[in-house]
């Protein structure tokens, strides 16, 4: 099965040699399941033909937002409403989860109640999971075809489903501790409000679930559609 990776912008530069780009970080997490991944920087201008050029499809994070004016936001929002017609499967992460909704007729914005930064609990299906957060900007009114599967108080629309074939998520699965570490250091200072960054500091060394959603997402990928 292939898959094709919509990179929608790149870690700080001083993380780059010990981390790479983040489409590994979704190979990483992704591995053992006999996919074949393709990667696409649609940050830079660097899109597929068409929905069809993949079997299934990852948006990642980004440090821009998707209601910002970027002239690579409307094609990939275009992309999107052709993969969600293809009903390929689609999976977006952070900035990921907020262009899909937006494309598909839902609100983004900066959220009043400020950032999520580090080890966060949500409710996935009625379960307790814990992913690292970085965000400011939320999924503040939902599309019509989307349904919240994940939740918690600061963050309401924090995983979505739209029908079987596509799925999104606030947080961050494929980052670990140390990554988030960097954020810290490389993009937090003056930006995120002290408290935040020093108790995700003393949090960072909490368990995540990030292997747990990891299969989470391989499995809806994977999963037979009529």
């Amino acid at each position: 099965m292939k898959i094709g990776i919509l990179v929608t912008g790149h870690p700080p530069d001083e993380l780059y040699d010990q981390f790479g780009e983040y489409d590994g970080m979704f190979r990483t997490l992704l591995d053992g399941n006999d996919f074949e991944f393709d990667t696409f920087f649609v940050v830079d201008g660097q899109f597929p033909s068409d929905a069809l050029q993949a079997d299934g499809w990852i948006i990642t994070g980004s440090r821009h937002g998707a209601y910002e004016d970027h002239p690579w936001i409307p094609p990939l929002e275009d992309l999107i409403r052709a993969i969600w017609d293809s009903r390929r499967p689609l999976i977006g992460v952070c900035f990921g989860h907020q262009i899909i909704a937006q494309a598909l007729g839902g609100k983004v914005e900066k959220f009043k109640g400020g950032w999520a930064v580090g080890p966060t609990e949500y409710a996935l299906d009625g379960d307790a999971v814990t992913l690292n957060a970085w965000h400011q900007d939320q999924v503040v009114e939902l599309p019509e075809c989307a349904q919240v599967t994940g939740t918690n108080d600061f963050c309401e629309n924090a995983m979505l489903a739209y029908g079987d074939s596509i799925w999104t998520v606030q947080a961050h699965p494929e980052y670990g501790g140390d990554f988030i570490a960097g954020l810290m250091r490389t993009r937090g200072k003056g930006v995120v409000p002290d408290a935040l960054l020093k108790d995700a500091a003393d949090n960072a060394d909490k368990p995540d679930d990030n292997a747990v959603i990891g299969r989470y997402m391989a499995n809806f990928l994977k999963k037979a559609r009529g």
